[in-house]
């Protein structure tokens, strides 16, 4: 008897997936695009969901998704999120090749790592950098996505 109890059970939430798919308008091509201006959808065959334009503002011209930021970005930044004083993006790059990276743009600047500061556990890490011209500290943080890519945050902050 529980054997049919479990068989009923996995039909029943088969049959309500379908259900709410098909009210809800699901499909497999079907995904919600950011409301971003000027953002266009060119479908394609891999599967992966659609990008927005490389460069976009808000309306006070604060956030910049894409474009240039003042700190060093890694060649393969993707997901790419700048605004005054910060810069999040994604990376494919290995944890040591992030800090090594890091290390030598931020010294070439002139910066000066503060030791005192730095934490490395697996592939999650933050660095610090003094000698910025405004006093204050320039942060790097970089924390394992869960999909082979790696989050990265610069940030300037006291």
């Amino acid at each position: 008897m529980k054997k049919y109890s479990i068989l009923f059970a996995l039909i029943a939430l088969v049959v309500a997936s379908l259900a709410c798919q098909t009210v809800m308008g699901g499909g497999e091509n079907d995904f919600e695009v950011p409301d971003v201006p000027n953002a266009t959808v060119v479908p394609d065959d891999s599967g992966e969901l659609p990008t927005v334009p490389p460069v976009t503002t808000d309306g006070d011209g604060n956030i910049t998704v894409g474009g240039d930021s003042k700190f060093p970005v890694v060649s393969d930044a993707f997901n790419v999120i700048t605004a005054p004083d910060v810069l999040t993006y994604q990376t494919k790059l290995s944890t040591d090749d992030v800090l090594k990276f890091y290390r030598d743009e931020f010294s070439r600047q002139g910066y000066e790592e503060d030791t005192s500061l730095a934490i490395t556990f697996g592939k999650t890490f933050t660095l610090a950098f003094t000698g910025d011209a405004s006093g204050k500290v320039v942060y790097v943080v970089g924390a394992d996505a869960g999909d082979g890519s790696t989050y990265i945050t610069v940030t300037l902050a006291q």
